[in-house]
């Protein structure tokens, strides 16, 4: 039995001639749309772009060469030399099809039909805007009604913020699908729909790295120096703090802005623009050396022990009265995932009142061959750092039974 592993980053095992090998991908199910609600349109009426029509300047071969693609003619390691976690950049897009192509990725138009999809305030949709340097909350009770949002948007001036619209838009799906591969780590969008001389948020930063399309229209941006550089939290930062900006720029449809996680920010659409659609592609939230330090610590701890006398000495008596904890190895995976709920903070397992682990637990015996199988793209089951042949052959089992490895 031999063992291949998904991407190349999972692995698998060999007996005999029957092999294994990961399976490919399943494509991305849409989500279920229902019917326009004819009843209003938000300003002005536009005519819907399919993506269909529009030719992509994004490469999908791989996730190297979607992010490659994303900021051309930036190259990648002059990205994460010169900009990642260090400074902001702009990149300027000339091209009609690039401006076309990003507006098919989400448009004020889109609105109409996606409100029949029985999106909520606060959990799918804030309505926002920035007065005197502070939030003010729109936002309704219960469902979102289309003619409700257009009232918002053209007599108070209001922002619409719509949360994670990959859950409706095929391209933005497969967009974040493989920057999340690339990246190795989540990544959330959120679309911001703002009239023209309006702003939708008071000056603040946030704890993820963002990419920031432009979609329709102009917004003018301001960029100030980190209070708190490479934040782990979001905050809001009033005028009188934040000093002058260090950057001020105008994105227009088709270009791209990004800054790292704690730079100040605020942003309005200018006059003369009737309105701003931007998406912000966001990750990174929780991936410092520091978090992982937090997940780590506890082996780290279990060897320092062998030689430090003090951190063997027993706790006081009763201080713990559960059973102790065992030391296992957690083999996590998004195979699972719903798409519906990506990003949501919830799983329909937990809305059905289950708690399901989306993963494997094993003695910490077994990581050395878990390691095998994460580097090795075929790998024999008889090659396996395991002590037995029953051990060899469960661990395969249960990697092959959550579609980790395929039978070659």
């Amino acid at each position: 039995m031999m063992a291949s592993g998904r991407s190349g980053q999972s692995a698998g095992a060999h007996t005999s001639s029957t092999q294994i090998k990961m399976p490919k991908k399943s494509t991305a199910k849409s989500v279920k749309r229902g019917s326009s609600d004819n009843d209003e349109q938000l300003p002005p009426k536009q005519s819907r772009l399919k993506h269909s029509d529009i030719p992509s300047p994004l490469c999908f071969n791989s996730p190297v060469s979607l992010f490659e693609s994303l900021i051309q003619p930036m190259g990648t390691e002059q990205f994460f030399r010169e900009y990642w976690e260090k400074k902001p950049l702009h990149l300027q897009r000339s091209d009609p099809s690039t401006a076309s192509y990003y507006q098919s990725l989400f448009q004020l138009s889109d609105l109409q039909s996606l409100c029949s999809n029985n999106l909520e305030y606060y959990r799918d949709i804030n309505v926002v805007r920035c007065i005197n340097g502070k939030k003010k909350v729109l936002n309704k009770q219960g469902q979102v009604k289309n003619s409700a949002l257009c009232k918002n948007f053209v007599q108070n001036k209001a922002t619409i913020q719509f949360h994670q619209p990959q859950r409706f838009k095929d391209e933005l799906w497969k967009i974040q699908e493989k920057l999340e591969c690339f990246f190795g780590a989540l990544v959330g969008s959120n679309v911001y729909i703002t009239p023209q001389e309006s702003q939708g948020l008071p000056p603040h930063y946030d704890d993820v790295e963002v990419f920031i399309l432009q979609l329709e229209g102009q917004k003018h941006w301001r960029l100030y120096s980190p209070t708190v550089p490479l934040a782990a939290e979001y905050s809001v930062e009033s005028e009188e703090r934040i000093g002058s900006p260090t950057h001020d720029i105008v994105l227009k449809a088709g270009d791209l802005l990004y800054f790292p996680r704690g730079t100040i920010h605020q942003a309005e659409t200018p006059a003369g623009v009737d309105h701003s659609t931007h998406v912000t592609l966001s990750t990174y939230q929780r991936m410092s050396l520091g978090d992982l330090l937090l997940d780590i610590f506890p082996s780290l701890l279990c060897d320092r022990s062998k030689s430090e006398v003090s951190l063997r000495q027993g706790i006081p008596r009763r201080l713990l009265l559960d059973e102790a904890t065992e030391l296992v190895i957690s083999v996590l995976h998004s195979l699972k995932n719903q798409r519906e709920s990506h990003m949501m903070g919830e799983s329909c397992d937990e809305q059905d009142g289950l708690n399901i682990s989306w993963g494997l637990q094993f003695p910490l015996s077994h990581l050395q061959a878990l390691r095998q199988l994460q580097q090795a793209e075929q790998l024999a089951v008889d090659q396996l750092q395991l002590p037995t042949q029953e051990a060899k052959l469960s661990l395969v089992l249960a990697l092959w039974s959550e579609n980790l490895l395929v039978v070659l």
